[in-house]
């Protein structure tokens, strides 16, 4: 990583929610890094030092899973992580954090960062519900791991990328994914999902240039993702 001062103190979750006069302690204890592409951030098991706040790029929230890696969520716009690393039972990170493109990053250490919770009750209000939104992704996301085809799972992940990230002018998702990292977050093996998404493709559901995906019939999609 390298040092960057590109930090406005209104884009992320905590320095929205925090009170104003709160943003001067945030300035002067927060760090700024740029991280390139395919840096990792944070490793899983590693000690927790404190958390991140992406202030642009993009960055992929992964763990393993048996012998696989599992892409839990993909951090952007303001987005926290490493937040999972603060609990009273373990002080180690439960999963990794890696930079999909060129990211810029604010970290905050972890003593600060619990007395802000204690002093912004509206940091914490907001940070609870976004733990609570997060847990109920996760097993929604593990329910279909155990139940949903792969089918059905790619054509959910194509549909949340496209809220998430939304369309460029081409109809294209915002982002480039690799194959590799679609398989990680469909949670399905590179074969499986590359076979799934010929069948996709043949069945004029999504069209792809380079690690580009279109979305031609959104319905249909919509569709898979409920069977």
């Amino acid at each position: 990583m390298k040092k960057n001062s590109s930090c406005n103190l209104e884009s992320c979750l905590m320095c929205r929610h925090t009170l104003p006069e709160w943003h001067a302690a945030i300035g002067s204890h927060k760090r700024n890094f740029v991280a390139k592409k395919g840096e990792v951030i944070i490793k899983e098991g590693e000690p927790v030092t404190g958390v991140y706040f992406v202030t642009s790029g993009n960055v992929k929230v992964h763990k393993h899973w048996g012998d696989k890696e599992l892409i839990i969520r993909f951090a952007n716009d303001g987005a926290i992580f490493g937040h999972r690393g603060i609990s009273t039972a373990n002080n180690s990170y439960p999963i990794s954090a890696t930079a999909l493109e060129t990211t810029s990053l604010c970290y905050v250490d972890i003593e600060f960062f619990k007395t802000s919770l204690k002093v912004n009750h509206d940091f914490a209000y907001n940070l609870l519900m976004f733990y609570a939104d997060e847990l109920q992704a996760s097993e929604k996301k593990m329910r279909n791991l155990a139940l949903m085809s792969v089918k059905g799972r790619l054509a959910i992940a194509i549909l949340s990328l496209k809220e998430q990230f939304g369309l460029n002018s081409e109809g294209f998702l915002n982002l480039a994914l690799s194959r590799q990292d679609l398989a990680a977050y469909t949670g399905a093996t590179y074969e499986t999902v590359f076979r799934t998404m010929n069948e996709l493709l043949a069945e004029d559901l999504i069209h792809v240039k380079d690690k580009m995906i279109g979305i031609l019939d959104e319905t249909k999609l919509l569709d898979l993702s409920n069977k």
